[in-house]
């Protein structure tokens, strides 16, 4: 039996942070991989997740164990709560980077398909939503995690573009229609990682100022 005296808030943010900078991580290799279709970088990101996955566990494990404990005040308890969701947000961010990764190793050998160019923009606002939660995250920044809220409807219209420009090109180049489907599931990833980077935002503002604001990004 694990001892749970050894459970503490700051020990569990540690781990969290932990996770969080194995996560940036990956997804910044993620948009590299994705620029340069570099088929061995995409090997190693997806052996990179086992990692991930091992951390997002014993983090679980942790929050299980210091709610069993029933040592935790109504503060702690909101804590840890936002823990967990920020721990599942996070290794599934790290799913979605070892997704992608698998789309860029059916792609990576035709170097005829060109990327477009709004699908490295979504790229790097994606990767640009991740690293300002993070941030917000260590400092527990809540106007920062509030902006990015702010910037996910632009990843969404981004993603948008992408359907009507693979819609476009499997018209005009019917041929590509399987390599031009890649490019779809990319871009989809890549929006589904924005969405839970605005996950783990939400919930840096529920634990600074104790307000749940998830459905209220329009307000």
């Amino acid at each position: 039996m694990k001892d749970r005296s050894a459970h503490t808030p700051d020990l569990l943010k540690r781990k969290l942070l932990q996770l969080s900078a194995l996560v940036e991580e990956n997804a910044r290799r993620c948009v590299l991989t994705i620029r340069a279709r570099d088929r061995d970088a995409a090997r190693g990101l997806i052996e990179a997740d086992r990692e991930i996955d091992e951390l997002e566990i014993s983090i679980e494990e942790d929050c299980i164990a210091m709610l069993q404990a029933r040592i935790l005040d109504d503060s702690g308890i909101q804590f840890v709560v936002a823990v967990l969701k920020i721990n599942a947000d996070l290794e599934r961010i790290g799913d979605l980077a070892s997704n992608v990764a698998h789309r860029v190793l059916s792609i990576g050998q035709h170097h005829q398909l060109v990327l477009p160019d709004e699908l490295m923009t979504l790229a790097d606002r994606t990767l640009s939503m991740l690293k300002h939660s993070l941030d917000a995250l260590v400092d527990m920044d809540s106007a920062l995690a509030r902006e990015v809220c702010a910037r996910d409807q632009e990843v969404d219209m981004l993603n948008r573009s992408m359907y009507e420009l693979v819609r476009d090109r499997i018209h005009a180049s019917p041929e590509q229609a399987e390599r031009l489907i890649h490019l779809l599931s990319i871009s989809r990833y890549l929006e589904r990682m924005a969405d839970y980077a605005t996950n783990i935002a939400e919930n840096v503002v529920y634990i600074s100022e104790g307000e749940i604001i998830r459905h209220r990004r329009s307000d």
